[in-house]
């Protein structure tokens, strides 16, 4: 193994130990380093928070436990894109409980050890596990066990700055046998098929109570409009009487006016003659 491989496995040995005795212990493996530069390296390595150290102490001590959550999470960064509102909001839920859930293992096994463990101390070992579901290298710094202090879980990340010795590896899951995996991928398919199949109906039911209020909506147009033509067929036919009963006094009216006409003319013609015998007298 070589120097930086030898740092990073003292690192996380020490990183594992109270923080109370850290300064002590580092000082008498510097000692014990044959060679001079790892001993100045190991010297050098910085006393981690009490956060830093609950956190480190469970990637040891579980670290099989963090690593099946570390890729779950990775699979959850991965499947994201492909889920909808609220099973992403669902996740959301899960993924909080099962942070707080980590949270709490990791004190209670720092508390097991003579550790002294504040609520902000908590909150911050809380805040660290929450980063490794959003950021794959916070993942990797939290799985390496070798923490010098908390990780915000929003904002920019710096490896270099929160981790001792060389830059993490990704934390290695355990490796799930291919049935698994094969199985794992038939569900998320078969999860997408669900939700794509749940789209697809619910947008078939909108589909088809637009078509029935439209078709309910015609029905009524055309019982209106059915109303409308027997009112107006009533309407034609009162006009059809109304109009040869017109044509009949029509008819009568020429005679009256015909036997007016000429009763007119034999009236002119005695008036005529009345004249013409006055005017022979």
């Amino acid at each position: 193994m070589g120097e930086a491989g030898d740092l990073d496995s003292i690192a996380a040995e020490l990183y594992a130990g109270s923080p109370d005795e850290f300064i002590a212990a580092r000082n008498v493996r510097a000692k014990d380093v044959g060679d001079p530069a790892l001993s100045a390296a190991v010297r050098a390595l910085r006393k981690p928070s009490v956060a830093a150290w609950v956190v480190n102490l469970f990637a040891r001590e579980r670290s099989a436990r963090l690593g099946q959550v570390l890729q779950l999470a990775s699979e959850l960064r991965e499947a994201q894109n492909d889920l909808d509102a609220a099973t992403l909001s669902q996740l959301g839920r899960q993924r909080r409980a099962l942070t707080g859930q980590l949270a709490a293992e990791a004190v209670s096994l720092a508390t097991a050890r003579g550790g002294r463990v504040t609520h902000a101390t908590l909150e911050a070992v809380r805040q660290t596990i929450s980063a490794a579901f959003f950021d794959p290298e916070a993942a990797a710094a939290v799985a390496s066990g070798r923490l010098v202090r908390d990780i915000e879980p929003t904002g920019s990340f710096d490896a270099g700055a929160v981790v001792a010795g060389g830059r993490p590896d990704a934390p290695v899951a355990p490796k799930p046998a291919a049935d698994e995996v094969a199985a794992r991928r038939a569900r998320r398919d078969a999860e997408r098929a669900l939700r794509e199949a749940e789209q697809a109906h619910a947008g078939a039911e909108r589909a088809a109570r637009r078509a029935d209020e439209e078709a309910h909506e015609i029905d009524e147009r055309i019982d209106q409009l059915t109303q409308r033509i027997s009112e107006l067929e009533d309407e034609l036919q009162h006009a059809r009487h109304d109009a040869t009963r017109a044509k009949t006094d029509a008819r009568a009216a020429t005679d009256r006016r015909r036997q007016a006409a000429a009763e007119r003319e034999a009236a002119a013609d005695a008036v005529a003659r009345a004249r013409e015998a006055l005017d022979q007298l």
